[in-house]
Formats: structure tokens, sequence, C-alpha cells
């Protein structure tokens, strides 16, 4: 049995770990993982992509779904939690220090509006009243991981970036967390698709995503399991 899973690009380390663990249980289950930003899967979900799972990075996204019945309501789980941070390509001097002066850097690497993380990014400095001098600098990436390896590669000095990423990419330094109360939780739902072909087996991995055996996973991974 072939289960399609799409899940943020932010996740795609973990999930790997996490397929092998759930094929020790269900051998008979394949999964294949689309990763890429939520709203670029949003879309394909919405233009008929085959799809049993929705893994998003943001509740914008999956809420979307659910009004449009793409998504089963009643299946929807928040499971996680995330944090927004700034990070910069290091051993590499900068003059930036923080959200609040990020403009001193000669260019950046921001995730495009569709993609959760840029809209956690315009909104941070919306708040902080930045965001014209922001967007004159940005340039802006397709999903996360194209962030985050703009910043890896020294083609942008810093960028913005979930705290997970930050931690997978050696060749980056975080230099600060968000300030607090700058932008909403990050929370990602996990859901069964409307038009799934396999709802049984979906339900079973989603069911597999609650547990506490993936929670330890996720927590290597530095997510946070999501408590209301």
């Amino acid at each position: 049995t072939e289960v399609y899973v799409f899940i943020a690009a932010s996740l795609a380390n973990a999930m790997e770990e996490i397929q092998k663990d759930f094929n020790q249980k269900y051998p008979d289950v394949e999964i294949f993982y689309n990763a890429d930003s939520s709203g670029t899967l949003q879309t394909q979900i919405e233009e008929g992509s085959r799809c049993d799972i929705f893994f998003s990075a943001a509740t914008k996204q999956m809420d979307a779904l659910v009004e449009e019945e793409l998504v089963k309501e009643e299946s929807v789980v928040n499971l996680l939690e995330n944090k927004v941070v700034l990070i910069k390509t290091n051993d590499t001097e900068t003059k930036v220090t923080g959200f609040e002066n990020i403009t001193d850097a000669e260019n950046l690497a921001l995730a495009g509006e569709d993609v959760p993380v840029g809209q956690y990014t315009e909104v941070i400095y919306q708040n902080l009243g930045l965001w014209e001098q922001i967007q004159e600098k940005a340039n802006l990436a397709s999903n996360v991981r194209q962030v985050l390896d703009w910043v890896a590669t020294g083609n942008a000095p810093c960028g913005v970036v979930y705290e997970t990423d930050a931690k997978i990419e050696e060749k980056v330094d975080v230099v600060c967390e968000a300030p607090e109360g700058s932008c909403e939780p990050v929370i990602y739902p996990a859901g069964v698709v409307s038009a799934s072909e396999q709802k049984e087996e979906a339900k079973d991995f989603l069911e597999f995503l609650k547990t506490e055996q993936v929670s330890e996973i996720l927590k290597g991974y530095g997510f946070t399991p999501y408590e209301e």
C-alpha cells in the first residue's frame, strides 16, 4: 500500500527517520514524501495532486483546506511547535546582532509570502515597523530550506528560518530568536486529505505521528510537542 504524505520542508530530515520506525510496525505500507513550502503543498492539494496526509508548518494553510473541505476537519491535530530565528553564515563577521538591526546587512535571505516562515517573518517586521526597509534588501526563497542554503553558502550573510532548520546546518549560527510576542506561535498541524485513496493506512500513519516514540524523534530535531 502506498501512502502519500505532503510535509513542510522543515520536517524533511525528521520524517525520514520516522518512516523507518513506522515500517517496522507496518512493513506493507510504503510512505512517499513530498516536501516543500506549506503554501505550495496547499496549492498542489487544491489542484488535485495525489495526497493522503498533509503535515503543515502553519495553521493557515490547513485551515484553508479544511474550509474548502479538502482535508477532513475531524482528523486534524496540532502536533508540534517551532521557533523563528535569525541566522548568519558562520565564521563571517556581520553588524547584525538581532532582528531589530537586520537591515545593517548588505542583503537578506527570506522566504516568500506563500511560505509559512515567510509569513511569520513579515508579521515580525510589521510589528517592529521595519517591513518596508526589509523588502528593499530581501532575496525571496521558495521554501525555508532554500533560505538556509543561501545563508550556509554565503550568498546571503543572514536570513530567517525555523530553529529546527538551523540545527541541521553546520555552516550557520543562530543570532537570536524572534522577539517575544512579535508573532503568533509556530504550530504544525497534520490531517487526512478528503480525497485520500488509502484512508485507513493514512489514519494509521497519523496515529503513529501522535505517539511518544515519534515525539522523542522530533524533539531530537529541535521540535517541541504541541501543548494547548
